[in-house]
């Protein structure tokens, strides 16, 4: 039971990592200039994220250290949204996704005992 709210947890993360491609692409064409670089950047990370959430989902025990550097690469965007992106235009957004998705992670982590992955080796 606990595996599978944690992979519903994970399917939500990947579904909404797949709409926010889809919605960054609208964005990479109407960039302009120095945005589009960037721009660019995160549409190309999206769907890796996408695609490690299914992974995380399918075999939450079996990758040793995915977990932990999925979790540690949304809580480092959330620490810089936090602090030096504060007053930029939408730092204050994704500090909120990806501020819940470290919640969302933590969470089905912990119910499959992710960390144990680390001993199955």
């Amino acid at each position: 039971m606990r595996d599978r709210i944690a992979r519903i947890i994970l399917g939500v993360c990947a579904a909404g990592a797949l709409m926010a491609t889809i919605s960054m692409a609208v964005s990479v064409a109407d960039a302009d200039g120095p945005l589009q670089p960037t721009e660019t950047w995160q549409l190309a990370g999206l769907p890796v994220f996408a695609g490690l959430f299914v992974i995380l989902a399918v075999g939450p025990r079996r990758t040793a250290g995915l977990w932990e550097l999925v979790i540690a690469n949304k809580l480092a965007l959330v620490t810089a949204g936090a602090t030096y992106l504060s007053g930029e235009q939408g730092a204050s957004e994704f500090v909120v996704v990806d501020g819940t998705l470290v919640a969302l992670l933590i969470a089905a982590y912990v119910l499959t005992r992710g960390w144990t992955a680390w001993t199955r080796r």
